[in-house]
């Protein structure tokens, strides 16, 4: 198969779902490579081999970054939960379908390739909704990443991360986790992980801050979807601001952020959200907000 049908070939995109409904709802979507569900504002990706430990493909690789860009435009969903199934979060790339495959292609194709898996988790931080990782089990390489990229982790205590690229003779430097994960982590924490490729155990990844929390297995995905709800029924426009600077706030001066904070929040004080919570803490009632 061609290098470029590899790396393009997945089903009809979110983006092409949101051109055809008005307004944009992404509850309307039909994913081919994960599962999708959307209750009141909070979706929920599941991956779905549970047999291989829930593996990324080309296809569920490209699918999931198309989902995360599309999600700018959703106007139903205002938090994501993304999980894995049968006791596991992700055992990265499929050694089959990927690994295999990445060994015939020339230096332009693995480059295309490189380049895609870092678009998802640009994607996963880009979008506006605050995105909740629900860790169980085996979370390895790219599912590393891609836990990495979440807002917000939840783990059990039989969660393990793994950042294998140095165990097939690769370089730690893999999908932003060189940037990501000292921030998460810190320097020394993340060096060992990424030069070695030994576990993060669940107990360690919760004492380095990793993990937000940590519950039992068949506690998880409602505990993570419990706190979606939370925030999808916040101020959307101020979490979704709030991420933005969390993210641009990196590379800036403290002349920078301090003005560009300046900036975010005079336009959030413009929204009626904040006149909501005004109205609301003089009436001594709970505001409710409507994202806007």
């Amino acid at each position: 198969m061609p290098e470029t049908d590899m790396l393009k070939r997945h089903g009809k995109t979110f983006g092409q779902i949101l051109k055809d409904t008005s307004p944009a709802m992404a509850a309307d979507y039909k994913p081919e490579h994960f599962l999708w569900d959307v209750d009141g504002k909070v979706a929920t990706i599941t991956l779905n081999q549970p047999a291989q430990k829930n593996p990324l493909t080309f296809e569920s690789y490209a699918e999931l970054r198309d989902v995360f860009r599309a999600l700018a435009y959703a106007e139903d969903v205002k938090a994501v939960v993304i999980a894995g199934a049968g006791g596991n979060f992700c055992s990265g790339g499929s050694v089959h379908d990927i690994i295999g495959p990445l060994l015939d292609l020339d230096m332009a194709g693995l480059l295309n390739f490189t380049r895609m898996t870092g678009d998802l988790v640009k994607a996963i931080r880009y979008c506006p909704q605050p995105v909740i990782g629900a860790i169980d089990g085996v979370c390895a390489g790219a599912g590393g990443a891609i836990a990495m990229a979440c807002d917000i982790r939840y783990g059990t205590p039989d969660a393990k991360i793994l950042y294998l690229f140095n165990r097939v003779g690769l370089a730690g430097c893999d999908m932003g986790a060189c940037a990501i994960l000292p921030r998460i982590i810190g320097h020394g924490r993340a060096a060992e992980l990424l030069y070695t490729g030994r576990a993060m155990t669940a107990d360690e990844g919760e004492r380095w801050g990793f993990f937000n929390r940590l519950v039992d297995s068949d506690e998880l995905l409602v505990e993570a979807r419990n706190f979606a709800v939370r925030l999808a029924d916040g101020p959307t426009f101020g979490n979704a601001m709030t991420k933005k600077m969390l993210d641009m706030e990196w590379t800036m001066s403290l002349e920078q952020y301090i003005e560009a904070e300046a900036q975010a929040q005079a336009i959030c004080m413009q929204t009626q959200d904040y006149h909501r919570a005004y109205h609301a803490f003089v009436a001594k009632e709970k505001p409710v907000f409507e994202g806007n």
